[in-house]
């Protein structure tokens, strides 16, 4: 029996408060001003412990809006339940083929051994 799993809210009020969000300084191109200025940002979802980090442009305003659009895709995507598996059985010329290949791969084996010593 598969256990029902609460799924994770993905609404701006919920994603804020589900998460903690940190300002980080991203190393690359773009010299004193990605030195000195703290515009990327790292968003941590505590219920899920999902981490999305994003840092690409100058402002610090729209890498919070793209992070958050990351972290809501990811939520989502957990949120989404698996395919059902469809189960199948295993046609008898393919188990035949299988056995066979197996064989030969022991017999392979078999010719790496050490020769047992006479006794």
């Amino acid at each position: 029996m598969l256990k029902t799993m609460r799924p994770y809210p993905t609404d701006d009020e919920s994603l804020a408060r589900d998460t903690d969000i940190e300002f980080i300084r991203d190393s690359g191109p773009g010299g004193q001003h990605r030195n000195k200025v703290e515009t990327g940002v790292r968003l941590c979802h505590r219920p899920s412990g999902v981490v999305v980090k994003e840092a690409r442009r100058r402002s610090q305003a729209r890498n919070r809006e793209v992070a958050f659009a990351r972290l809501r895709e990811q939520l989502e995507a957990l949120n989404r339940p698996p395919p059902r598996r469809i189960p199948t059985t295993v046609p008898r010329s393919e188990k035949r083929r299988r056995l066979e290949a197996k064989r030969q791969r022991a017999q392979i084996k078999q010719l790496r051994r050490a020769p047992a010593p006479d006794e």
